[in-house]
């Protein structure tokens, strides 16, 4: 399909002659006379460059070129004038047009601007299309669960979402607590700005701190260059930290400060720098405990739990286990090339029962290695872990070892041998799967 340009001028002979030239390069032209009718086209129609008088009867050129984008964000304008000057082409490019040509003088100009305009609208619109898709999959409705418990949670998020409030999510290990905050980050005015997300336990204080807050070029050794922190990188968007209850007092001391008044000092600095950023920290901690013991800063404490939020753990949302499972099964059965699946009764039965202490990231695990190991179009409970037939009463010891003995011959197959990634897999650590290979007598 041909693409589009639509031409807006109250001067209908203007109109028509610049419709026969662009229309011999085999765009589809549209015409407008007034500001009013092009909207409606442009609101009606595909349309990718839009040539615009920037003097109309019912708009003019700075107006004009707003509602344009309004309606159409990734569509390209070109305004037109009847007198052109450095001054027009300066104000035509700060409103947001692509470029500006004189009326009349400029013709030969026309196409090549046209085709640059749009080759500027097409990756405007592939921009766009990336963005909105990363929205989509980090909004509210991706989030997995229709239990009462999650629906409370995701309400409170919506509604929190749309301001700037600090706020604090609160949850045991894989319960979801970055899946929430990013959808308050895309549910919010700052959805197109970074979400920058850092684990406090991953770093130690010093470290955590230059990560932060970035530093000066000899701050200490090895700081060869200044380098920008996370506060600069998030600015204009969101920064989530999870595992807040980790950071040190002194690094919460100068946290606080970002909180009140949005600046901060870099490492090896004087001067303060300023930023603008939604803060979402996490923890599976009592931080209210914690403060009044002394561990954690109790003015902090009340500064992010400015809005708290708690997420369920899966244990207390049986209903949304077999649903959470399905999901998965799915996605690992496509990224695997497998035929569809079904669970059996025992399979789910134990599923039920399980204590899920790792939550929603624990089920995502073993959904993985059960597609994994699956050898027919039914799952089946052999294909679980052998901690599912501990919490079982009645079930023999000698059986649980041949299936757990099995179920890590099957896991090691499958990555070729690589005990580090076999251990990931199974969920256990690297010294535990060679303590098992070695009781088992596996080769």
């Amino acid at each position: 399909m041909p693409d589009t340009v639509l031409i807006i001028d109250d001067e209908k002979k203007i109109c028509n002659l610049l419709a026969r030239i662009i229309g011999l390069e085999g765009f589809t032209v549209l015409q407008a006379y007034t500001g009013k009718e092009g909207l409606k086209l442009l609101k009606n129609h595909d349309v990718q460059v839009v040539l615009s008088d920037v003097k109309l009867p019912d708009y003019s050129g700075i107006e004009l070129v707003k509602a344009i984008k309004e309606v159409r964000p990734s569509a390209e304008v070109i305004n037109l004038t009847a007198f052109g000057t450095i001054a027009d082409g300066v104000m035509a490019m700060r409103n947001g047009a692509f470029d500006y040509i004189t009326k009349g003088d400029d013709n030969d100009k026309i196409i090549p601007l046209v085709y640059k305009a749009l080759e500027k609208a097409k990756l405007n619109f592939r921009v766009d299309e990336l963005e909105n898709k990363i929205i989509d999959k980090h909004s509210f409705d991706a989030i997995l669960g229709k239990s009462k418990a999650v629906a409370n949670a995701i309400s409170l998020a919506q509604k929190v979402a749309v301001t700037d409030t600090t706020v604090i999510l609160l949850g045991e290990t894989g319960t979801g607590k970055e899946v929430f905050a990013q959808a308050i980050h895309y549910g919010s005015h700052r959805k197109l700005k970074p979400f920058v997300a850092v684990n406090c336990s991953s770093f130690n204080p010093e470290l955590l701190e230059s990560e932060l807050f970035g530093y000066l070029a000899g701050a200490f050794t090895g700081a060869v260059k200044d380098k920008k922190g996370l506060l600069d990188e998030a600015d204009g968007g969101t920064l989530f930290l999870d595992e807040i209850g980790e950071m040190s007092i002194d690094l919460q001391a100068k946290l606080l400060r970002v909180l009140e008044n949005q600046t901060f000092i870099k490492v090896g600095a004087t001067q303060t720098s300023k930023t603008n950023l939604r803060i979402i920290a996490a923890t599976n901690r009592d931080l209210k405990k914690e403060a009044e013991n002394n561990t954690f800063r109790l003015d902090l404490y009340y500064r992010l739990s400015v809005f708290t939020i708690e997420l369920p753990p899966l244990s207390h949302r049986k209903e949304d286990i077999i649903p959470i499972a399905m999901h998965y099964l799915q996605e690992f059965t496509a990224k695997v090339n497998k035929p569809p699946f079904s669970l059996d009764k025992k399979f789910s039965a134990l599923l039920l029962s399980h204590h899920w202490k790792g939550n929603i990231r624990e089920l995502k695990n073993v959904m993985e290695r059960v597609v994994i190991l699956a050898d027919t179009n039914e799952i089946t409970a052999d294909l679980l872990p052998y901690e599912f037939y501990d919490e079982s009463p009645g079930q023999d010891p000698l059986n649980m070892q041949v299936m757990e003995k099995q179920h890590i011959i099957k896991v090691l197959n499958y990555a070729k041998g690589n005990k580090t990634e076999t251990a990931r897999l199974l969920g256990i650590g690297l010294t535990t799967l060679y303590r098992k290979i070695e009781e088992y007598h596996i080769v």
